[in-house]
């Protein structure tokens, strides 16, 4: 029996032995072409996400502001705080909500609604568009009487194709 597997395992006169020590190069090669492939499909796919991370961001931004914006005016609708004539409520700007109101007939209570005006994430500044009551629901220039709505000032597109400006 052991001379049968000798007999099998013997070199054939001819052949080389291969040493299992490393890769030949036309390995290499196939190796190398399967990672430009796989990278070239995840480089697509990561601009993807990011700009679905972004865009989630956006859409939480603007529900934040226009929350707050709301408690503001449910505030001056109850009369617990005083707001400027031709306001309808609203407040005069971003930064009031941050730097907060007094309530009405308790001078030493201060509410803010706000702790600090979020980043665009799409113009990456805290510059937002505003609406007034007064502009029309698709203005993009702000009237200046008070904030009822806000918006990006990105031109961009979204993944769904919608401009960002009109969310």
């Amino acid at each position: 029996m052991s001379k049968a597997v000798t007999k099998r395992h013997a070199r054939k006169p001819g052949w080389a032995v291969r040493s299992a020590a490393g890769m030949t190069i036309l390995e290499l090669i196939v190796a190398c072409g399967i990672l430009v492939v796989l990278s070239s499909m995840a480089v697509p796919m990561a601009r993807v996400q990011i700009k679905r991370q972004r865009e989630a961001q956006l859409r939480y931004d603007e529900l934040q502001i226009r929350n707050a914006i709301d408690r503001y005016k449910d505030a001056a609708d109850q009369n617990l705080i005083r707001v400027q004539a031709g306001t309808e409520g609203y407040p005069p700007d971003l930064q009031t909500l941050v730097d907060g109101v007094q309530l009405a007939g308790a001078p030493d209570r201060h509410v803010r609604f706000l702790r600090q005006i979020p980043v665009d994430p799409m113009t990456k500044s805290t510059d937002w568009g505003l609406r007034s009551v007064q502009d029309d629901a698709d203005a993009t220039n702000w009237g200046g009487q008070d904030v009822f709505d806000v918006f990006t000032k990105s031109t961009g597109t979204a993944l769904d194709g919608t401009k960002y400006s009109d969310w």
